[in-house]
């Protein structure tokens, strides 16, 4: 066994180890919620890192996705939430997507999931449209597989009124459920923008498409469903959270004595734990003034404040 397979081998074996922990990934343990990831024993909050913080150095070149596992773990981060816009025709490359695997494994870091966009709207109003859209996703799903990860994370557009595009948003998460329930991934999807951002809504696509293999991905700060209205984001969280298979700490500025201006972490941390929730906490950091890399520790150490693990 080389090196990349062996670490590779104890990553696994580590999360069966675990026992009474619940982690992203796994089967959700008898009599839960279909969309839940509970635990039955300690409730452990690990820290991952998602990609999008770090797009700026991405679009500039100065960073690959390649690069992306070493430079989580360098940074003390031992798990990772790709964005496929960094890697966008590189779905179905297996030699890619072997080297990638090959990078997280040298790094002793996790792949967890792929964040999908531009792959059009799984709540078209069109049923043509829709599927076409649910056939999009299929090759990320499929690369979610090869790479180890547990979700893709997708988006619920499609227009309409509220029980127009929460039917059509339900049929589009199901019949792509349904083809990741073959690969064992879960399609899970965050509030980001439109009716997505607001809880009530999205909980309720949650409860109508009905599949083991849906859930969501809150995130403490994408809550503006129009430029007019902003959704309540501890109100959301909290609809939201019954349902997550991961989780966003959203992060933009911070304070002189390290707390985000716009989130109360600690607020929204009881509100995670509170729904029983073990699993990782994604850095996303979004702001400006400060570099990215400053943005991301700063995050990290706010979660670690929090009782999240590194």
């Amino acid at each position: 066994m080389d090196r990349r397979t062996f670490l590779k081998s104890s990553l696994g074996i580590a999360g069966v180890a675990a026992g009474a922990t619940w982690l992203p990934g796994c089967h959700a343990p008898a009599g839960g919620h279909q969309g839940s990831m509970r635990t039955t024993g300690r409730q452990v909050l690990r820290i991952s890192l998602a990609e999008w913080s770090l797009h700026r150095t991405l679009r500039s070149g100065e960073m690959t996705n390649l690069d992306f596992p070493g430079w989580a773990r360098a940074h003390g981060i031992g798990a990772v939430e790709y964005v496929n816009s960094f890697f966008k025709e590189k779905a179905q490359d297996q030699a890619y997507l072997a080297e990638l695997n090959g990078r997280c494994a040298d790094a002793d870091v996790r792949s967890l999931l792929i964040m999908i966009d531009g792959e059009g709207q799984l709540g078209h109003q069109d049923t043509a449209q829709r599927r076409k859209a649910v056939e999009n996703h299929f090759r990320w799903v499929e690369a979610a597989k090869t790479l180890g990860c547990h979700s893709i994370r997708v988006n619920a557009a499609g227009g309409g009124d509220w029980d127009t595009s929460m039917n059509n948003a339900a049929d589009g998460l199901r019949q792509l459920c349904e083809f990741a329930d073959g690969h064992q991934i879960n399609v899970i999807v965050e509030n980001h923008g439109g009716l997505s951002s607001n809880g009530a809504w999205l909980a309720g696509v949650m409860e109508k498409t009905d599949h083991p293999r849906v859930g969501t991905l809150p995130d403490f700060g994408n809550f503006r469903v129009s430029r007019d209205e902003v959704y309540d984001r501890y109100q959301g969280v909290t609809e939201l959270m019954p349902y997550a298979k991961a989780v966003s700490a959203k992060s933009h500025e911070f304070d002189a004595d390290g707390n985000e201006v716009h989130t109360d972490y600690g607020r929204m941390m009881q509100i995670v734990r509170a729904s029983g929730y073990s699993g990782y906490v994604g850095i996303e950091f979004e702001g400006g003034g400060v570099s990215e890399e400053a943005g991301i520790m700063a995050t990290k150490a706010l979660l670690q404040r929090h009782g999240c693990i590194a």
